[in-house]
């Protein structure tokens, strides 16, 4: 599980989007546990308190679930959450752009279906 950080945004905020990713690539199923506060640290060679916060994210958005002296778990029903979460922020935020690109550059739908030949 490798990740490239970035200046974009904090480190918590790309690890706790890299286990939304991990979930909806079905890399970690529902029901699934979590390696560790310290594992995740030690693997991503971050500070346990840095990897605490995208936790307490997660939890906090109903993904994952602490279950005392068990671990970290996927909740039943996380993917079907973050799909959603991520198709309404794709519509709202990324479709306009990708819209407006597509009416700029008078593409039709066979263009982006692929059925367009190159002479």
């Amino acid at each position: 599980m490798s990740i490239q950080w970035n200046d974009e945004q904090p480190i918590y905020r790309q690890l706790e989007a890299h286990v939304k990713s991990l979930i909806l690539e079905l890399a970690i199923g529902e029901g699934e546990a979590l390696p560790s506060v310290r594992l995740l640290a030690m693997e991503f060679t971050l500070n346990p308190i840095t990897v605490s916060k995208a936790i307490q994210e997660l939890v906090h958005n109903g993904l994952i679930e602490k279950k005392r002296g068990l671990g970290m778990f996927v909740v039943e029903g996380a993917r079907t959450r973050l799909l959603e979460q991520e198709r309404l922020k794709f519509i709202k935020e990324e479709w306009p752009q990708v819209k407006e690109r597509i009416e700029m550059l008078e593409l039709s739908v066979s263009d982006l279906l692929g059925e367009v030949k190159n002479d």
